[in-house]
């Protein structure tokens, strides 16, 4: 069963600034640690990904994964972009996750939300921490990208 784990980071930059790098799935590879590949299969009236295949690589977790990306955005940039599987992968048997960006001053705090699941079985104790490690790792990689 999944468990949904949370992170939160301010990045010092407009919403739409991190949304720009959120919505360019295909550079991924180049900042999102684990990430080693991006197809993106369909995008929606905004040019936004809508569903991609990512392939990931995180120690011995090698997957590749059918998502589908759901964009509740205002025009500043402010609101969730949200992603769920299509289809399982050959490891990950859930995904749910999601960036709520609020804007904070002159920047923007965002909030990491995963729930995953595995074939894999895993001890809880070393599941929280693998947990928690991707959501930090998510969110100071994004926040390098977007300020870097």
């Amino acid at each position: 069963m999944a468990e949904r784990t949370e992170s939160t980071i301010t990045i010092e930059a407009p919403p739409a600034d991190v949304v720009r790098v959120v919505a360019d799935l295909e550079a991924y590879p180049e900042w999102a640690g684990g990430i080693t590949a991006v197809e993106v299969l369909d995008t929606d009236e905004e040019g936004r990904p809508s569903e991609a295949r990512l392939t990931m690589a995180n120690g011995p977790v090698r997957d590749t994964l059918h998502v589908r990306y759901e964009w509740a955005l205002t025009t500043a940039g402010t609101g969730t972009v949200s992603w769920s599987l299509v289809e399982p992968g050959s490891v990950t048997s859930q995904m749910d996750g999601a960036y709520v960006l609020v804007a904070a001053g002159d920047g923007t705090q965002v909030t990491y939300r995963l729930e995953v699941d595995v074939t894999v079985r895993l001890p809880g104790l070393l599941r929280r921490r693998a947990e928690k490690m991707i959501t930090d790792t998510a969110l100071k990689d994004l926040r390098g990208r977007v300020e870097g």
